[in-house]
């Protein structure tokens, strides 16, 4: 039935081929989504901030008699030293290329600091999601020409992920594979476990997702969901802007960049002004 489908799929998909696409896909195992996608998505990587789904679709498709694709790691330069820690292990376990992407003009907390002030993701949680991942992600695909990835969501993350397909186009035409759509946390943790793929030293320590430092803790008694401790000061948020409209997010980025140094201006010249 596969043969069905153009290798590699011809750009861009209409709806109708889109919806017959996911129709197959939903009835494969993840293994053979990834086996598929490696034959049918032009200009493939894996995106990942190896978390646990992320890495096991790693592990699936180490052993899958193909090479592995590269992978995108997103260094927002917050991580916690465990991840930095699991980055490297993952690339001597697997001999996978990481090609890593920081914020724009930034090597350090200190750069990122002097260009966008402390705190930003306390002053402006959008536009710190912006420096940090989507222009980052953004500038990755255009530099590495990359016209597909693949994810690590899946539907029982909940939140915007709950009614996700195996296959996804975004705004920009980027088509995204979520090859464990449809698998649960248990299933996840079980795979993990038994193929003894590398995982996170802090979910042995509380916690049961992990991303930046200053917005990850611990889950605490109570918590339910699987991205528990993420963002827990922030009602409603279940995305790092990653996944959300990148149109819209650049469009405001513009905006404030343009916002700032108009205010530097006024601050500069009130302080000139003689009282």
């Amino acid at each position: 039935m596969a043969d069905q489908f153009s290798t590699p799929l011809e750009l861009p998909l209409s709806e109708e081929s889109l919806a017959a696409i996911n129709a197959h896909l939903s009835q494969l195992s993840p293994q053979d989504i990834l086996i598929w996608a490696l034959t049918h998505l032009p200009a493939l990587y894996q995106t990942t901030a190896f978390g646990l789904t992320g890495l096991v679709a790693l592990d699936m498709l180490s052993k899958s008699g193909h090479p592995i694709p590269k992978l995108i790691f997103l260094d927002t330069l917050y991580h916690f030293a465990e991840t930095y820690e699991l980055v490297q292990e993952v690339r001597e376990r697997y001999a996978v290329d990481i090609k890593v992407y920081k914020p724009e003009g930034c090597k350090t907390i200190g750069d990122f600091e002097k260009k966008h002030g402390e705190e930003l993701w306390e002053k402006d949680e959008d536009m710190y999601d912006f420096a940090v991942k989507v222009e980052p992600a953004q500038r990755a695909y255009q530099e590495l020409g990359v016209r597909s990835v693949i994810t690590g969501r899946r539907r029982s993350q909940g939140g915007d992920r709950a009614s996700l397909q195996p296959l996804e186009v975004d705004e920009t035409g980027l088509l995204k594979l979520n090859p464990l759509f449809a698998w649960s946390f248990a299933q996840v943790d079980a795979y993990i476990r038994e193929n003894n793929v590398p995982r996170n030293k802090l979910l042995d320590q509380g916690y049961r997702s992990v991303g930046d430092w200053h917005s990850t803790q611990p889950s605490r008694e109570g918590d339910t969901g699987e991205r528990a401790g993420r963002w827990a000061d922030k009602e409603g948020k279940t995305e790092c802007g990653l996944h959300k409209n990148f149109s819209e997010m650049k469009s405001r980025a513009k905006l404030e960049e343009q916002r700032i140094p108009a205010e530097e201006v006024t601050t500069a010249s009130e302080v000139a002004t003689p009282a």
